[in-house]
């Protein structure tokens, strides 16, 4: 999936739709134990029948492969290095410095829109928070107003296009989040494996 646009500027002054309940992306791999598939489901329980395995709550999108995975896998702090990314004068540079985090170009161009919006929408409270040195939440759990203003200002329009989060696909990250936001997902799918 690429992104011909600018999501932000397509949804702008209007929701994305939200995902419906119980609505998943799911993968499946080729006979070649390679190559895969991804594809939405209306519910876990038709992925299952069809031979497929949840790779995330919510429909696909450009963050869905299994490459973007195991970014979120393997790095649990995305703010520190996205945030250093946003630092860069141009969005060429942007983008090149979030697909070096390992992101595929789709998933990169996703965080980039993002952070362009969030630079449109919360520049003066996230430069305070920066200049404060605030942790992510405070001591009752609560977003810091940077943070607070990206998820409600551009998380939407983020988790519509990108598909995949860390929190819908069961990832815990340095953002102290409740059990019932974290999605139960098990990355225990094997190629070529039998379904349970």
């Amino acid at each position: 999936m690429a992104l011909d646009a600018d999501p932000y500027l397509t949804w702008r002054g209007k929701d994305p739709l939200p995902a419906s309940p119980g609505m998943v992306c799911a993968v499946r791999f080729e006979p070649d134990a390679l190559h895969y598939r991804l594809a939405t489901f209306a519910t876990e329980e038709k992925a299952r029948a069809a031979g497929w395995a949840v790779t995330h709550a919510g429909a696909c999108g450009t963050c869905s492969t299994l490459r973007d995975l195991a970014v979120y896998l393997e790095q649990p702090d995305l703010t520190a290095p996205v945030r250093r990314c946003a630092l860069k004068l141009s969005a060429e540079a942007r983008l090149a410095c979030i697909e070096g985090l390992g992101f595929t170009r789709a998933c990169a161009s996703t965080w980039e829109y993002n952070v362009e919006n969030t630079r449109r929408e919360c520049l003066g409270v996230c430069l305070l928070s920066w200049i404060e040195a605030e942790s992510s939440t405070d001591a009752e759990g609560r977003l810091n107003p940077c943070l607070r203003c990206d998820e409600d200002r551009s998380g939407p329009v983020f988790k519509a296009t990108a598909g995949r989060t860390r929190r819908n696909s069961g990832i815990r990250s340095s953002i102290r989040r409740e059990d019932e936001e974290i999605a139960h997902v098990a990355h225990d799918y094997v190629p070529g494996a039998p379904e349970r």
